[in-house]
């Protein structure tokens, strides 16, 4: 059922549609269609550019990742190195815990 309100939208939109056309026929219409073109261009461009950037970027954050562990806790890599052999089944030694006393 199509009441008023619906009716009043519908005929509003298209009224928007018409002058939005109207609009974008005129020069400076088209020269902002133009720079809308140009700035999705560029922001294409920039997309792809940061997409080839991606294994860079996290090669790096592996790098200082790493580096951070080693200078503030060495003995952390070895305790990750033991874990990660125990769950590929290479044996080593388990990390040891200390229970936590009553």
């Amino acid at each position: 059922m199509v009441n008023a309100k619906h009716l009043a939208t519908f005929i509003l939109g298209a009224a928007a549609g018409v002058a939005l056309h109207k609009y974008l026929k005129t020069d400076e219409g088209e020269k902002m269609v133009e720079d809308l073109k140009s700035k999705a261009g560029d922001l294409k461009t920039e997309a792809e550019d940061s997409l080839e950037k991606i294994p860079e970027y996290f090669e790096q954050l592996k790098n200082q990742g790493s580096d951070t562990l080693k200078k503030y806790s060495p003995e952390v890599e070895k305790i990750l190195q033991d874990l990660l052999d125990n769950i590929r089944g290479k044996g080593g030694s388990a990390p040891t815990t200390t229970p936590p006393t009553p």
